[in-house]
């Protein structure tokens, strides 16, 4: 283990010594926001776009609009912490050999891998306390745990109905498509492991666990804005 492995567990436990001496005026101050963990092709960003939907058409407050952070998660990141553009394709969840992120450090391809996951971490950290955001990945439910009125959902689905989803979305062959379920998958479960030192199918990280074979995309919607319509909003 590094000397950076474990270090975001220590920042992100640091952030909320404040808000654990005081966690009732927190919670009666806070507002509420979800976190995403998904299985490539358990359709993730659909479910969260219709989850914003939702939450939106039934929020009876209407302070600020339920916004969905994916891919412009990394947008914000970039702007937040004035960071140049050219980091982008760096901010990803593959993750990438010590030696290899320390030679594209020293060439001045991006600032350390390190870096990039810690100034991600503070952007979501910041979103979760803003509220009404809806974060898909980057381990934001580990990230934003001890934040009050969160909700965190994990959604999976059988392999081969993800791979056909993929399949049919992405207009490739079955076996692209598999590649590149195994391949997304994989980088965010090394991701989580890497950075937090978590097992991103632990069921404890997850107030709900959602099969979308099963339950379905508009159903999911429903069960999961319910939730925090009922308990946190």
């Amino acid at each position: 283990m590094t000397e950076h492995n474990g270090v975001y567990s220590a920042y992100i436990n640091s952030q909320f010594k404040s808000l654990k001496a005081d966690s009732e005026k927190s919670r009666k101050t806070s507002r509420p926001f979800v976190t995403i963990s998904r299985e490539t092709g358990a359709y993730g960003l659909t479910i969260a776009k219709g989850l914003g939907e939702y939450l939106q058409k039934h929020e009876r407050r209407k302070e600020c609009p339920w916004t969905v952070f994916d891919n412009e998660l990394l947008k914000k990141v970039v702007e937040e912490h004035d960071l140049p553009e050219t980091v982008l394709p760096y901010l990803s969840e593959s993750t990438i050999s010590e030696i290899e992120d320390m030679m594209e450090e020293i060439c001045g391809l991006h600032p350390s891998r390190h870096l990039l996951v810690h100034e991600t971490s503070k952007t979501i950290l910041h979103l979760a306390q803003l509220g009404y955001s809806i974060i898909v990945d980057w381990g934001a439910g580990i990230i934003t745990a001890k934040v009050p009125r969160g909700v965190h959902v994990r959604l999976i689905s059988s392999l081969d109905k993800r791979i056909s989803h993929m399949q049919e979305y992405l207009k490739v062959s079955k076996k692209e498509a598999e590649e590149y379920v195994i391949k997304k998958d994989h980088n965010r479960s090394s991701y989580v492991k890497k950075y937090f030192e978590r097992n991103i199918s632990d069921p404890l990280l997850y107030d709900l666990i959602i099969n979308v074979d099963s339950v379905g995309p508009q159903e999911a919607v429903r069960v999961i804005g319910n939730l925090v319509l009922k308990h946190y909003a």
